[in-house]
């Protein structure tokens, strides 16, 4: 089974609320190293953390973390954008193209830039960070986006298995953090999500339901589409 135990970890949008959880909790169980990367890359208070520039939505910063990151063994898509308003209508044309360079093409560009690097170690991982909003559309264009991301780990899982990469999606709800402060419902702890995730890794499991939420919408996907959005009964009423 994976290990964080010794491994080699990249975080994407490291300097975030649930990013920096999975530096530290990586190093907790006993990384040997943590690659935390953004953007602009912040100081931290351990030797073992790297900080690295890295622009997901960049062609060129992409090559230049996988040439600095070379000894990488998990992988954790992490970084994401989000979106001010909920109808895929009302986007602006710079939060379509933000949510889908950031939140599908890059981490599906991360994951293919850093396969050979990973199908050349032992017991390799990537983690893709999903939402419970995949599976439902309310959220437009980063509903959207993280289906298309769901997707390409389903396939990223398929294609990356027979050279010994270990693929794993997480499905999340609402996280206390600051991309969810206007939000006034239930939200998970990002400790806990985090926690989750590697006991997942640990596990040798390939999906994490992080949350209620996120149980209910993927058992509800077998569901007549109105039941799943009852205000189309309204609507065609």
């Amino acid at each position: 089974m994976p290990t964080l135990n010794g491994a080699i970890v990249l975080v994407t949008g490291a300097n975030g609320g649930i990013g920096t959880h999975f530096v530290r909790e990586a190093l907790a169980r006993g990384a040997s190293k943590v690659y935390a990367t953004a953007r602009n890359p912040r100081t931290w208070d351990d030797e073992r953390v790297v900080p690295l520039t890295l622009d997901i939505t960049d062609p060129d910063s992409i090559r230049a973390a996988v040439e600095a990151a070379g000894d990488v063994t998990v992988l954790i898509n992490n970084a994401g954008a989000s979106v001010s308003s909920p109808g895929i209508l009302t986007h602006t044309d710079e939060e379509i193209r933000a949510n889908v360079e950031t939140n599908f093409l890059g981490p599906l560009f991360l994951a293919r830039a850093f396969a050979p690097v990973l199908a050349a170690k032992d017991e390799s991982v990537i983690i893709d960070i999903h939402s419970a909003l995949s599976w439902y559309a309310t959220s437009g264009i980063y509903s959207a986006t993280k289906a298309a991301l769901w997707s390409a780990t389903n396939s990223l899982r398929l294609e990356l298995a027979p050279a010994g990469v270990h693929v794993i999606g997480v499905h999340v709800g609402y996280v206390d953090t600051a991309m969810a402060a206007h939000h006034t419902g239930p939200k998970t702890d990002p400790a806990d999500l985090v926690r989750s995730v590697f006991n997942a890794v640990e596990a040798g499991e390939y999906e994490v339901l992080a949350d209620e939420a996120s149980v209910n919408l993927k058992a509800g996907l077998s569901a007549p589409i109105e039941a799943v959005y009852p205000q189309l009964a309204t609507t065609s009423a």
